[in-house]
């Protein structure tokens, strides 16, 4: 019960320091720039009916599924304790393949441009 309670302690006095620095050593000088309501770069004072560019939406679906590739990879550490490690290597280069031609084949096409 000793280990418990100091640990409670220590991590609540820890949180308590770091809390109070953070509010303690920032310096905020606002501007102009940094309390007008827009801050992404378009214009406040025109239309908010802007169309987004597809290539926005391109990009990020690429990023999506580009960053699924740490998801389908983690467990990969684990697989190579199994009795067929030889399997576990052929599934994670199919994978690394795929996507590597994927990201080749868009790349050609002109997807990855953000300006024409």
């Amino acid at each position: 019960m000793n280990t418990i309670l100091s640990t409670l302690t220590l991590s609540m006095t820890i949180t308590t320091l770091l809390i109070m620095l953070n509010l303690w050593l920032p310096q905020t000088n606002p501007d102009s720039e940094k309390l007008s309501p827009y801050e992404c770069g378009f214009d406040p004072l025109g239309t908010a009916r802007l169309p987004f560019s597809i290539r926005f939406f391109l990009v990020a679906i690429l990023f999506l599924l580009f960053d699924l590739e740490i998801a389908l990879l983690l467990p990969l550490p684990w697989a190579t304790q199994l009795q067929s490690p030889s399997t576990t290597l052929m599934w994670t280069s199919t994978i690394i393949l795929l996507l590597t031609l994927g990201l080749v084949y868009e790349w050609l096409q002109g997807g990855l441009e953000w300006a024409e």
